[in-house]
């Protein structure tokens, strides 16, 4: 049983247990439970499948905060030959990290 939810423009294929990091939620606690209403496809485990936001518009997946996450730094550098020049910029994304708890078919 799997769900593709939709979260902020981006989409994750969810399976319960599973864990996954999305975009910073800056608002979501320890602990909380979040809840996905936004649901793609949905997989049954009889194997029926059904696609689009209005086949799915009863289905839910709930997951639990489990914390916030950085991630991988990234190091852009310019540099300009016979110049004495350069420049340097790092980034690093903050993830929220989720637990899927349960899918609940509507």
């Amino acid at each position: 049983m799997y769900a593709i939810i939709k979260d902020r423009g981006k989409q994750y294929k969810v399976r319960t247990g599973e864990r996954h990091f999305i975009d910073l939620k800056a608002d979501a606690q320890i602990g909380e439970t979040l809840e996905f209403n936004d649901v793609l496809v949905c997989s049954s485990e009889d194997g029926d499948t059904t696609f689009g936001t209005v086949a799915n518009k009863n289905t839910k997946v709930i997951a639990e905060v489990e914390g916030v996450k950085k991630g991988v730094k990234s190091m852009t550098i310019k540099f300009r030959r016979r110049k004495e020049s350069m420049t340097r910029r790092g980034h690093r994304e903050k993830y929220t990290q989720i637990k899927i708890k349960e899918i609940l078919l509507g």
